[in-house]
């Protein structure tokens, strides 16, 4: 059973599946390399399903996302950088990870707690620029 956590992060990976799509339309990256590399990137998904167990392959993938195609790395949504950890943290300021940490620990007292946590909603408070209200 994938959970709403797991859900949100697949919608982010599908969204970036697009983009990496839209770069090779665009011809930006040799076509043989690119089909390969989305073929990867299609079968973490489907192990990703069925299991966070081993999110090894995801850090490879998206850390290979920054090697392979730095045009597009402004892109990669930041949750999935925290989401797989590993090596995808190379990528993020300590201030980002610290932040993304504080999140992480109000999440598992929410699960602990019984209570609902909405991550989204909780990334924009977490992320909301310091002179905008807080409601």
């Amino acid at each position: 059973m994938v959970t709403p956590h797991v859900e949100q992060h697949l919608q982010l990976l599908a969204h970036l599946r697009t983009i990496l799509v839209a770069v090779a339309d665009a011809e930006v990256v040799p076509e043989n390399h690119h089909a390969l590399f989305l073929e990867r990137f299609d079968e973490m998904v489907l192990d990703l399903r069925e299991s966070t167990e081993d999110l090894y392959v995801g850090q490879d993938i998206i850390s290979q996302v920054f090697q392979r195609y730095p045009q597009i790395a402004h892109l990669v949504p930041r949750d999935l950088l925290w989401f797989f950890g590993g090596d995808c943290l190379h990528f993020m300021p300590d201030e980002e990870i610290e932040k993304y940490q504080e999140l992480e620990d109000r999440r598992y007292q929410a699960l602990e707690n019984g209570e609902d946590f909405d991550w989204n909603h909780e990334i924009q408070l977490m992320f909301m620029p310091e002179s905008a209200p807080k409601h």
